[in-house]
């Protein structure tokens, strides 16, 4: 494939495979979109995209196809289903999916489609919505090492930084290690401005105290900041953390190993999830302690 001439499906139009969808367009690849609701088209094609009628039409259109969709049932249905992606795909095309399932699912659906002769990547990314427009996700591509060059230069256009982790699967289990030690360092923000307020201290001035230390990190920049603004409106929804630490768990069940820490962190997001604020920002784990002991 030559960079100038990629042609492109991209399906899953929300916070984050809207943005990826236009930095394609931009770029210069003919892409085509579909998605289950019309009002979700209207950015893309106004931009240039191709509204397509279902996934196999997307494919039809497609040498590479790019799924960004929320939870393992929907990568299967959109693939698998009826006028799924599977039968448009033309022998020796690319299933790219950015997704975030488990690696057992991942395997299980390169599989299915190799059988095809349709290659496919796992390709999960970390960097979030303002990632996403701006170019520098963290891309974390499991798959065959020649179908990843062959994609490169769509992933150049997406992310900063791109590690081809292994075969089938293992994007996914780099993408729950990453959501382990994040979501784990959001937890770790919570109680430490927990802490401060309780004791009487600034948390604002907590916080600029461990920005200048070695407590330092994206997570207390980001997390914490909204933390102290005490502004939880949903930068990440805090249910997809919720959805990616049950999937840390299958895999840690599969595998018979322990993890301590993710699992009191997937308690706290059981707590939050209780509480309502599912579809609000993961800082509102604060809230959770908070909810948990008196002011």
């Amino acid at each position: 494939m030559s960079v100038s001439a990629i042609r492109v499906g991209f399906i899953g139009l929300g916070v984050m495979g809207r943005p990826m969808a236009l930095r394609l367009l931009r770029a210069g690849h003919q892409v085509a979109v579909w998605a289950r609701r019309a009002e979700a088209l209207a950015p893309l094609v106004d931009a240039g995209a191709t509204a397509c009628a279902d996934p196999a039409a997307v494919a039809r259109h497609s040498e590479v196809v790019f799924t960004i969709v929320t939870y393992g049932s929907d990568v299967e249905s959109v693939v698998f289903g009826e006028r799924g992606l599977a039968t448009g795909m033309a022998a020796g095309s690319v299933l790219v999916d950015m997704s975030t399932i488990a690696p057992g699912l991942a395997r299980d659906i390169a599989a299915r489609l190799s059988e095809r002769g349709v290659h496919m990547l796992d390709a999960p990314v970390s960097g979030g919505g303002v990632g996403a427009e701006a170019g520098t996700l963290a891309i974390m591509v499991g798959g065959e090492a020649a179908v990843l060059e062959r994609v490169r230069p769509l992933f150049g256009v997406l992310g900063r930084t791109l590690v081809h982790v292994g075969g089938a699967g293992a994007g996914q289990v780099a993408k729950a290690c990453n959501q382990m030690v994040m979501v784990a360092a959001i937890q770790a923000s919570a109680e430490a401005l927990r802490l401060a307020a309780a004791a009487g201290v600034d948390v604002a001035k907590v916080r600029e105290a461990l920005m200048g230390g070695s407590a330092a990190s994206r997570v207390l920049e980001l997390f914490g900041g909204r933390m102290v603004a005490r502004d939880f409106n949903a930068g990440v929804e805090a249910r997809l953390h919720h959805k990616d630490f049950g999937l840390v768990a299958e895999e840690a069940h599969r595998h018979g190993i322990a993890l301590p820490v993710a699992s009191v962190v997937a308690q706290q997001l059981n707590a939050l999830m209780a509480q309502g604020w599912g579809s609000d920002d993961t800082a509102s784990l604060l809230r959770v302690l908070e909810r948990a002991g008196p002011r």
